[in-house]
């Protein structure tokens, strides 16, 4: 993947047809926006503004991945299978 492609993302995570905010939406585009960032950073190792704008967006998604664990279990196990994550 070369660039996130916003909408493509949306329509395929969404719970509704007006979701745009949802966490599982939120968590999606923050899993392509984070495997960009890799591949930059891969390229230009020495890019520490970069570095540290991912370790934010690692830990923004760690912390919905949370809430979505707490609140929804089977949600939450799907979702790390679709977005193939580790934990």
């Amino acid at each position: 993947m070369s660039t996130v492609s916003k909408p493509e993302i949306i329509s395929e995570y969404k719970i509704h047809e007006k979701d745009t905010g949802s966490s599982e939406v939120q968590i999606a585009l923050l899993t392509a926006r984070i495997n960009h960032l890799t591949e930059h950073l891969r390229t230009h190792r020495k890019d520490f503004h970069s570095r540290r704008g991912l370790l934010q967006m690692a830990a923004r998604r760690r912390k919905l991945l949370d809430y979505v664990k707490r609140h929804d279990l089977a949600k939450y196990t799907e979702l790390l299978q679709k977005l193939s994550l580790r934990r």
